[in-house]
């Protein structure tokens, strides 16, 4: 076999370009300098074989009195041109790609499209000895035909080489384009591919996303904005909403406290009037759930106020309750009640009031009554390794001190005021037996108290440190 090599060199110029072809599909695709290796190896050796026995690429083949030996010959001097080709567009892409990245992949797939067109026609002239000019007019009466048929194509591309160039957007960017909306997963010669936050796949044109209006939702890369809009009684006083929606700002954690979320109101007519809440967020995966919360939040707050959403059955709601008696209707708790106990426990409720700062529960106290939070935001702080965080925020409705009532036990947590607030106060000996005849109310309040005492446990719970992996190297060093 080696014989048969040596004495017929080109088969061992196939045999190199088969090898190449071969090392190529076997080396993975992080090896990408061992690649580069193999394939200049190959290239010298490849170019060596073909010198040596005198197949010059710039010549036509030495034997056109042997046919097949010279259509051989001139075979591998034409895979000569295409293996230089090959060989160069593969340097450029090792030297660029680390510099340009993922984006700069359109730029070279057609720096290598000219390579390769550059070598057929050096092909062309000088291994089958063909006249050039002849040959690049009848290629550019033959392009021009084609650039006609694929004019859309052609647009396409030249859209990409502008959105890699300018970048209004790269990879994993959160971005809208023409109202399609996702996260950038590939950017190639034709099309731009979005995953959709429902999780499908968008294929825009290069040549529209470069015409249309594009939205990035990643720059600048620590903030996202969001947007709620609300359609509220045109009765309602507006300064009135605007505080109410301001406290429902502050009892949302996800909102970022610079640049600072605002409240405006965008329009007003007979019909209604539009309020709109606008804040940021430092993840995508925030978005959604602030907007919920948000949502949520406003309700609450708005609704202690004594503002409703505007809708269709606004006319149906109850509006002769007292304060109250409206809270224990909409607490989750006490909801149960039947009409005349609700009647009779909202005269036994006594209302107190914080300002801002003002600690309403400290940690580590029996509380001997139950608050429910009328209105305002109550942030609760927790101490984990002698450090305290805020570990949530409550809003109306919630309740403050269950754990008292039920087992006489405190909690680690410091609840105070993170805005003026107000609470209904309902005493623990008019409470307790209401508790003990109602097991409906007794139950949801332990689950309360469980969820709490879990959830607390857990963000106190101190995380182990994670011991370094040391070394042979680090082991040697700590020797000396």
């Amino acid at each position: 076999m080696l014989s048969l090599l040596t004495d017929h060199p080109l088969y061992a110029a196939l045999a190199l370009m088969l090898l190449d072809l071969l090392l190529w599909r076997v080396i993975s695709s992080s090896g990408s300098q061992w690649k580069l290796l193999v394939r200049l190896l190959m290239f010298s050796l490849f170019s060596a074989v073909l010198f040596n026995e005198g197949l010059n690429p710039m010549q036509a083949a030495p034997w056109p009195e042997n046919v097949p030996l010279h259509l051989a010959a001139t075979g591998l001097q034409i895979a000569w041109w295409l293996f230089a080709a090959r060989t160069l567009t593969v340097l450029i892409g090792a030297v660029m790609m680390p510099r340009v990245g993922h984006t700069g992949r359109l730029l070279q797939d057609l720096l290598g499209a000219v390579i390769f067109l550059i070598a057929i026609i050096a092909a062309l002239a000088y291994v089958l000895d063909l006249p050039v000019k002849g040959v690049l007019a009848t290629s550019g009466a033959v392009a021009i035909i084609v650039g006609l048929a694929l004019q859309s194509t052609l647009s396409d591309v030249f859209s990409g080489i502008v959105l890699n160039t300018t970048k209004p957007y790269q990879l994993d960017d959160w971005i809208s384009i023409d109202g399609t909306e996702g996260r950038v997963i590939d950017i190639d010669w034709r099309a731009t591919r979005l995953q959709t936050a429902q999780g499908s796949m968008a294929v825009i044109p290069n040549s529209l996303a470069a015409k249309a209006k594009i939205i990035n939702f990643s720059r600048p890369s620590d903030i996202f904005g969001i947007g709620v809009s609300l359609q509220l009684s045109p009765h309602a006083r507006p300064q009135t909403v605007i505080e109410a929606l301001e406290r429902a700002i502050q009892g949302c954690r996800p909102l970022l406290g610079q640049p600072a979320p605002s409240v405006a109101l965008k329009s007003a007519s007979s019909s209604g009037v539009e309020y709109e809440i606008s804040g940021f967020v430092s993840s995508m995966a925030q978005k959604r759930e602030a907007r919920n919360a948000l949502f949520d939040l406003a309700f609450r707050h708005l609704q202690a106020s004594g503002v409703r959403l505007l809708s269709t059955a606004e006319g149906d709601a109850p509006v002769n309750l007292s304060r109250p008696r409206a809270l224990l209707e909409s607490s989750t708790i006490f909801s149960t009640l039947h009409q005349d106990e609700k009647d009779t426990f909202s005269q036994n409720m006594e209302l107190i009031t914080f300002r801002a700062g003002e600690m309403i529960l400290p940690a580590g106290q029996v509380s001997d009554h139950l608050l429910i939070i009328e209105s305002g935001v109550v942030s609760v702080t927790l101490s984990r390794a002698g450090n305290k965080f805020e570990a949530g925020r409550m809003g109306p409705g919630e309740v403050i001190g269950e754990a008292g009532i039920l087992s006489d036990d405190s909690v680690p947590a410091d609840f105070y005021a993170k805005t003026y607030c107000t609470l209904y106060r309902i005493e623990k000996e008019y409470l307790k037996p209401c508790l003990d005849a109602r097991h409906d109310i007794n139950e949801a309040m332990k689950a309360l108290l469980d969820f709490r005492q879990q959830t607390a446990q857990t963000l106190t719970r101190e995380v182990p440190a994670v011991a370094v992996k040391k070394g042979f190297l680090q082991w040697l060093r700590s020797r000396r």
